[in-house]
Order: structure tokens, then C-alpha cells, then sequence
């Protein structure tokens, strides 16, 4: 909590308090510290990051805290950038690449070092240990990345007297102490944030086994919320939120996103976070969700349910065709496809469907080349996961939508039909039915993965797996 409040009881420390304050206290340093497991695999990966710009210095931060009340700050999370060629997660930082004569770097971290006990600053401070925890030494944290850190509180003055030396790029928006710091140029500065996007599109192994545990971690935190559907019945999608989130925490670091908990009408509404809507029998429960592991990778999954159990004749047949269509998207997915069809081939069949159903006017190829599905459809059907949901979201278009498929990139195929509940074009016992389907897939050498195969699709076997489960 910040020190020196306006209202604060205490206004003075005597000479005895910082003297008693000052003593008795242990040596804590950690001398047994190992390598991190992804040390090698930031190493390489900043490898790629310094070939992109030889004889120029990069700046890439952590991040700081955000004020959420008063002395109250949000939960911290790093720049997603800054985890990915570092392994780190802490607060204040940034790493810095340092350019050699011979085209290459030399990285170090800037780190908050550890409070010493030689002044009041270790419980007074607004960084002090005793109100917020125990940090890394500095000499620890070089064990465990396996890079010199330096104290990040020389870093804006150190930063600024190297200026002159090598041109300098910075990540901006992210710490605006160091970017006040150093003399960039906004467009140079907008390649190297899309360049840290470009890296993260294909996922090394190890990236890819955390990318498997968010997703195991996801499929026991959906079996949770049918367990407690009837609970949510009593209650309202909060419930629900607040089951999934037990699990996250539990088994990971937090949610990866919002969770969408969306009852009845509310799953027509593509992004409903509220969360705070009645959970009747009869209606569908879309429930978009997924666990962060502890090293920052989401999952993002989504399963439509029907509350009672078991699906009516008209949301079967809604259900059914979100089913097919991603069907037809997961099976073009593949190496060497160009990344676009998987999404043009589940929004095709939507298309047709809908043609078929008479809620848009044919032919089907006349009704896709115009996108009229997006009346029901809206959204794109799907996206590249990994560190963020919507992962590599500065990457150079050529290279993400404009791109072919890799082995070892992860994405979501979850295409969705959304009947809202004033739409007079559709009959009144379609309004208010929102199904949608997500999984998560990595593309293999000979085709695809879908990680989240654990989650029944088809209508029948999620009947059966609720009726396994529910309480």
C-alpha cells in the first residue's frame, strides 16, 4: 500500500522506531536458485529478436503497477513481449539489448532489487518489501534467467546517457518513465513491438507443453461448472464465473481473459463479461473460458450447454450447424494452408445455412462473397493463442492473416451463430439463442492437434457428458 497518505494515522518515525526497525533481521538471499526451464528457449528467442536489428539498442518493459482505488493497484501482469524473451514476470523491469560492433547483442535485465535494511525505505517506501512481498536479489534473478540485471532505479538515467550511442528502439505504452527517457521514433518503435508478435506466431516446445496444461487446466474447470449448474440455477452466472475462476487459480495463475458466462439471451452478446444474468432450465449456457498457466499461456475455450440438459429441437439445430461449420474450419487447418481457410470455410457453411434456413437471400456463393452471414455471425472464426488470447496482434499482417499455417502455431477455430432477441428477420422462437464453439488447435507436420479434444462437440455427446457430470 503507498506510504504518506493524505489521512494517515502515523506522521512522524521517531529515531527509536527506525533504529528497533532497522535491526534484527536475517539474511534471506537464496544461494540454491537453478536456471529456469525457459532460460534456453528466451536465449534463442532473443537470438531472433537481435538478427532483426543488428546495431541498434531495444528496450523492452516490464511494466508497473496500476492504481486501482486509491492505494489499491490492479493485479500486475507483464508485457507479453517482455515474458517471451525474458521468462520473467516481475514488475519495474525491462530488458534491455545492447548492440555489439559485430551485429549482434549483449542482454541484461533491469530489475527492482531487493530493499536493503540500512534505511526506512524497506517498510516506509511505496515499493517497500514488508507491504508487498518478497523480491528477487538481483543476484538471483541472474541465476534464474541467466542474464546480468542491474538496478532498474539507475535505468531511465543509464538509458539517457547511452542515447547518443547506438540508434535506440523502444516498446512504448508500456513505461513511460523509460520511454521519456530515450529518443525514438514512433514508427521504428511500432516494427520492434511488431517484430516481439512476429516470434510468438510459431511456439517453440516449450511454449506449446503450457499451452497443454492451460488447456487441461480448462477442460477440469468446464467438468466443474456442470457439477454446479444446479447452484448456478439458485444463483446466476456469477456462480458459474466464480467456479471456473476457483479452478484457475487453483491449477494456474488466473483466468486468461474475462470469462464469458452468458445465459439465455446473453449469448447473443459476443463479448458479456456481467456476468450477473439468471440461469433458467430450458435455456443455453454459452461459456467462453480459459486458465492462464502460471507462466502467463491461456487457453480459450468455448462450449454452448443447455441448462436443463438437454437441447430443444431448435437450438439442436442451431448447435448442430455451429458444429459442422467448425468441422469444416478445423479440417483446413493444416501446414501450408494459407491462414484465411479455416475461416472461410466454416463461414461458407454458415452461409449456406442460413441461405437454406431463408434469413438471407441466395445463392450461398453470392451471399459469402457479400458476408451477409455476419448479420448472425459477426465475428472472425477464430485467432492465434498463446501468451495473450488474442496472441501476435501487432504481427505484420503477411505474416498472421496474410500467412500460411506453420507447424507449432496455435490457434482457435470457433465459429458462432447469434439469433439476438429483437431480430424480427428470424422466427420468434430463434430470438435469443446464441450458440457458439471453440477449440483449441496446433498445427502439426501432417495436419492439426485439437488440444481441447477432452471437451465433447457434437450435441449427443455433450448430452452425455453433462448427464455424466451434473449434480
Amino acid at each position: 500500500m503507498a506510504k504518506g497518505r493524505k489521512n494517515g494515522l502515523y506522521t512522524e518515525i521517531s529515531e527509536e522506531l527506525s533504529t528497533l526497525m532497522r535491526q534484527g533481521w536475517a539474511d534471506t538471499e537464496q544461494h540454491d536458485l537453478r536456471l529456469d526451464d525457459q532460460a534456453p528457449h528466451a536465449a534463442r528467442r532473443r537470438a531472433a529478436l537481435s538478427a532483426h536489428f543488428p546495431g541498434e539498442r531495444l528496450v523492452i518493459p516490464s511494466g508497473n503497477l496500476k492504481v486501482r482505488s486509491n492505494d489499491d493497484t490492479y493485479p500486475f501482469r507483464p508485457y507479453s513481449g517482455y515474458v517471451h524473451m525474458t521468462g520473467d514476470q516481475a514488475r519495474d523491469g525491462a530488458l534491455v539489448l545492447e548492440p555489439r560492433q559485430d551485429g549482434g547483442h549483449d542482454a541484461y535485465c533491469f530489475q527492482l532489487p531487493r530493499d536493503g535494511r540500512d534505511d526506512d525505505e524497506f517498510w516506509t517506501g511505496a515499493t517497500a518489501e514488508l507491504w508487498m512481498g518478497r523480491r528477487r536479489s538481483l543476484a538471483e534473478a541472474e541465476r534464474v534467467l541467466g542474464l546480468p540485471c542491474r538496478d532498474v532505479r539507475t535505468a531511465a538515467r543509464d538509458l539517457a546517457a547511452a542515447s547518443g550511442a547506438a540508434p535506440t528502439r523502444i516498446v512504448r505504452g508500456v513505461d513511460a518513465s523509460l520511454e521519456a527517457a530515450v529518443s525514438t521514433d514512433e514508427e521504428r518503435d511500432a516494427e520492434l513491438e511488431g517484430a516481439l508478435s512476429d516470434l510468438r506466431l510459431v511456439k517453440d516446445s516449450w511454449e506449446i507443453a503450457e499451452l497443454r496444461k492451460a488447456v487441461d487446466s480448462t477442460v477440469r474447470g468446464f467438468t466443474d461448472v456442470i457439477g454446479e449448474l444446479s447452484r448456478a440455477i439458485a444463483s446466476s452466472e456469477r456462480w458459474i464465473e466464480g467456479t471456473f475462476f476457483r479452478r484457475a487459480r487453483v491449477e494456474g495463475n488466473s483466468v486468461g481473459y474475462g470469462s464469458i458466462c452468458a445465459a439465455g439471451e446473453h449469448a447473443t452478446i459476443m463479448h458479456w463479461t456481467d456476468n450477473d444474468g439468471p440461469v433458467r432450465p430450458g435455456d443455453l449456457l454459452l461459456l467462453d473460458a480459459g486458465v492462464e498457466t502460471r507462466s502467463l499461456y491461456t487457453a480459450d475455450v468455448t462450449r454452448t450447454l443447455p441448462i436443463s440438459g438437454t437441447f430443444s429441437p431448435v437450438q439442436r439445430t442451431v448447435y448442430d450447424a455451429v458444429y459442422e461449420a467448425q468441422k469444416a474450419g478445423m479440417a483446413a487447418v493444416r501446414p501450408g494452408a494459407a491462414y484465411r481457410d479455416f475461416h472461410e470455410a466454416a463461414q461458407r457453411h454458415l452461409a449456406a445455412q442460413l441461405v437454406e434456413w431463408g434469413f438471407i437471400e441466395g445463392p450461398a456463393d453470392r451471399a459469402y462473397d457479400l458476408a451477409l452471414q455476419r448479420r448472425f455471425t459477426m465475428a472472425g472464426t477464430g485467432h492465434m493463442l498463446g501468451l495473450d488470447v488474442h496472441d501476435c496482434a501487432q504481427a505484420r499482417n503477411e505474416a498472421y492473416v496474410g500467412g500460411v499455417l506453420e507447424p507449432g502455431m496455435v490457434l482457435t477455430v470457433e465459429p458462432g451463430l447469434y439469433f439476438q432477441p429483437d431480430d424480427l428477420t428470424v422466427p420468434e422462437e430463434w430470438r435469443g439463442i446464441g450458440v457458439r464453439i471453440e477449440d483449441d488447435v496446433l498445427v502439426t507436420e501432417d495436419g492439426h492437434e485439437n488440444l481441447s479434444a477432452a471437451l465433447p462437440r457434437s450435441a449427443d455427446d455433450v448430452e452425455a457428458w453433462m448427464a455424466r457430470h451434473a449434480n
